[in-house]
């Protein structure tokens, strides 16, 4: 079994202050949490965790968890990822969450391990920054922002429909593969 499905009893989140199950996975949520906050400069109303994003391809059901959406002064900016291991296997995740998540599309994305994080332009996809230091800080984010023309590109339904399918293969058909055959047999 990996141990970000292992229980160690309860924690609080620095964001929230709530009380959340204690993992190893939240554990590096947490630290990621610290970080943004304590060297990023975030405030932690800028900060909006544990968001879960609904999907439905074919009658078929399933959620995506987002780790953090970044909102400096109330306005979309980035979503952050946390996913354990590799990160250029997930980023395409993350552009598709960035894509979806809001009403427009945010303009940047993250994925991180907690160790290492590859930063991306979501319209372009580029990759334009690796390292948690590449990480914008929130002073960055509000400049970047006021340069930026108003977020109202939203992609066509049927970018949204191709978006959705991908998030739903990488994250959903996952998740329950596991449940159904390997996690859920331990």
């Amino acid at each position: 079994m990996g141990t970000h499905h292992l229980i160690l009893g309860e924690t609080t989140d620095f964001i929230t202050e709530r009380a959340v199950t204690d993992t190893h996975d939240e554990r590096a949520r947490q630290k990621i949490a610290k970080f943004l906050i304590k060297q990023k400069g975030y405030e932690k109303t800028d900060i909006h965790p544990r968001l879960r994003l609904p999907l439905e391809i074919d009658g078929r059901t399933g959620e995506v968890g987002v780790d953090f959406l970044i909102k400096p002064e109330g306005r979309p900016f980035m979503v952050i990822l946390f996913r354990p291991g590799s990160l250029v296997s997930r980023r395409r995740t993350a552009l598709a969450v960035a894509r979806l998540v809001e009403n427009s599309v945010i303009p940047y994305a993250a994925v991180t391990n907690a160790e290492d994080a590859e930063i991306m332009e979501t319209f372009s996809g580029k990759v334009i920054g690796s390292g948690l230091d590449a990480i914008f800080s929130r002073t960055e984010a509000i400049r970047m922002l006021d340069k930026l023309q108003p977020l109202s590109h939203q992609p066509d339904e049927g970018r949204r429909e191709k978006e959705k399918r991908i998030l739903f293969a990488m994250e959903v058909l996952t998740q329950k593969e596991c449940e159904d055959y390997t996690c859920g047999s331990l």
